[in-house]
């Protein structure tokens, strides 16, 4: 059952989505930026307790609250553990900040120009686990680098197959399909791919609803139609690499989207950092990015 609290804030709520998902793969490269080296994580189990760490400093840090932030995508791992003696979902909910949980395995090889995502073995054992903490919904990704319709049909296939399997748990699916910003055809991969995602919501039927986690687009506005379509939540944008100061003043250009950045939210936090300056840090960021979901140019 959808928490209706929960809901009328991803619907309405001013702010931005902060995504604290990195997963095994892209965990080194996260703790590196945050200031350690490699023999401070020489083992897997080091790696995970460093990026917990990280983790739960940011969402106890004061200026960490649904004011600003609100909705947090977790990794299974921090899902599952605690901030502060608290379960990490029901601690962001404290905050006023809704909690999510990344899904998806990583990525298959490229095939059609896309890369769709991996089986994802025991998603419903990990659905039923994530509602039960108080999880409000779900994202999985998957890459598309060419303007080839038959692997961004396919893709657009497989995050909405999915995520009617996560809808029957009473979670809220984000559906993330990003264009590498470096592609050289991104204008043609993008008008593709609003296309296809039309067609899938326009086929979707009851009272289901989903959202949308999409590359900042080529030409601004080109997503506007999904914002208002009846089977739309929200729609949420990648930073994609672009540094946090371009991804701002892109997203600005872009009528109700709102972020969901990831590196362009964390790249100045040090675990060096003093708790005053980490704070002054992360809330000088987290003012930066809601400024630029919500005032538009």
């Amino acid at each position: 059952m959808t928490d209706p609290k929960m809901m009328a804030q991803m619907v309405g709520g001013a702010g931005f989505i902060a995504a604290l998902d990195q997963s095994g793969g892209s965990t080194p490269g996260a703790l590196k930026a945050y200031g350690f080296a490699e023999a401070d994580f020489a083992t897997e189990e080091q790696m995970f307790e460093r990026i917990h760490e990280m983790r739960v400093r940011i969402i106890t840090a004061p200026s960490f609250n649904g004011r600003k932030v609100i909705a947090a995508i977790l990794f299974e791992k921090t899902m599952d553990g605690q901030a502060n003696g608290v379960p990490v979902p029901a601690a962001l909910w404290q905050r006023g900040v809704v909690p999510f949980l990344k899904v998806d395995k990583g990525l298959e090889p490229e095939a059609d120009g896309v890369q769709l995502m991996k089986p994802i073995p025991g998603l419903d054992d990990l659905l039923a686990r994530g509602a039960k903490l108080g999880v409000f919904g779900t994202k999985m990704r998957s890459v598309i680098k060419a303007a080839d319709r038959k692997g961004i049909a396919a893709i657009v296939k497989q995050q909405f197959e999915l995520a009617e399997q996560i809808l029957a748990h009473g979670l809220i699916p984000i559906i993330e399909p990003e264009v590498l910003i470096k592609s050289p055809n991104r204008e043609a991969i993008e008008d593709i791919l609003l296309d296809e995602l039309t067609k899938a919501l326009d086929a979707m039927t009851g009272s289901k609803r989903v959202m949308l986690k999409l590359s900042i687009p080529a030409k601004a506005d080109l997503y506007a139609p999904l914002i208002g379509h009846m089977r739309v939540v929200r729609l949420v944008a990648l930073s994609g690499g672009f540094p946090r100061p371009e991804a701002c003043e892109l997203l600005t250009h872009n009528h109700g989207m709102i972020a969901s950045f990831s590196r362009a939210l964390l790249e100045d936090l040090r675990h060096q950092q003093s708790d005053d300056a980490f704070d002054r840090t992360l809330s000088a960021a987290i003012d930066e990015i809601y400024a630029a979901s919500v005032v538009k140019a």
